[in-house]
């Protein structure tokens, strides 16, 4: 497994966590669990933990998780600063060390004055709410695509990792794959578009599937030697094409050495990446599940390959 891969998260506080652990993440990692337990919530905060390289990059991660839950994808290039001050100021605290990074954020006010603290491996930077400077820096090989799926501007931009790379045709031929109908994918102008029956058409006239199912392909050329992650994977796509997604998952994050997190409430998304993976002869993934104890706390059931597959082939309910 690469070096820079999430192996291990102990989140402090951070949402509905508070000293949560979880471990066992190998290269391409399945969150499930029951609705409303957590699983966007430890996608986000694995997210803020690996993006979180310097005070800039940690607020532009806070911004992008809140931003993604309020579903203001088209709004993006309209966000003036103050708002996005507004969104980071709704994310009171955030406290989570990794094998990667040990970060923390918290606000404070006190008699009318706003601070805001960060933490780098132990490390406090204090700063007062007139000063704090919202700059636009993101780490370029660091997604999320959040259960709405990309807005047009976000394909855009991955699809430009396809070409630095030259891999249109490779591109096209996963999406021929997927819709026999399409010849080809271009971005014309300012849109994203399919070519069939010889005319090019706007990417939405084909539904959230098949958009989905590109923004991921671009996504884990773009996030080269980075993480991708993405909440609720199964999203608009066809049962009949999880285990062609989950093949493409696998052989590209190899490829290009990235790390997927996924979340999902699907039975069959798990099924699908079991069976890819024992097609591949890859075990490096995990399944990690999140439960409740008698107290209500979060915790997690982590099965490696070797468990998953156990369990598929005596007939055990994992999800």
């Amino acid at each position: 497994m690469d070096g820079h891969f999430l192996t291990d998260i102990a989140i402090k506080q951070f949402k509905c966590f508070s000293d949560f652990q979880a471990s066992g993440f190998k290269r391409v990692n399945l969150i499930g669990g029951k609705n409303n337990i957590g699983k966007t919530a430890l996608l986000e905060a694995c997210y803020i933990n690996v993006h979180s390289k310097s005070i800039d990059t940690m607020i532009m991660a806070i911004y992008d998780i809140k931003f993604a839950r309020e579903n203001l994808n088209l709004l993006a290039s309209k966000a003036s600063e103050s708002n996005a001050q507004q969104l980071i100021d709704t994310t009171r605290n955030y406290s989570a060390k990794s094998n990667v990074s040990d970060t923390a954020f918290s606000i404070l006010e006190e008699n009318g004055i706003k601070e805001y603290h960060f933490i780098f491996q132990g490390v406090l930077t204090t700063i007062n709410g007139k000063d704090l400077n919202i700059t636009n820096k993101r780490i370029s090989n660091i997604e999320f695509i959040d259960n709405y799926g990309w807005a047009d501007h976000q394909l855009i931009s991955a699809f430009q990792a396809i070409q630095k790379q030259d891999k249109e045709s490779e591109l096209n031929a996963y999406v021929r794959a997927f819709d026999d109908s399409i010849e080809n994918f271009k971005v014309i102008g300012d849109k994203p578009q399919c070519k069939t029956n010889g005319v090019y058409r706007d990417i939405s006239e084909f539904g959230d599937g098949l958009r989905h199912y590109i923004s991921i392909i671009c996504a884990l050329y773009e996030c080269e030697k980075g993480y991708l992650l993405i909440d609720e994977i199964d999203n608009g796509i066809y049962y009949s094409q999880l285990d062609r997604l989950w093949d493409i998952i696998l052989s590209l994050s190899k490829q290009n050495h990235c790390q997927v997190f996924a979340t999902t409430h699907s039975k069959e998304m798990l099924e699908a990446l079991v069976r890819a993976a024992q097609k591949q002869a890859d075990s490096d993934i995990s399944y990690t599940i999140l439960v409740k104890n008698k107290q209500a706390e979060v915790k997690t059931i982590s099965l490696d390959y070797d468990m998953l597959l156990d369990s598929m082939t005596q007939g055990y309910e994992v999800r």
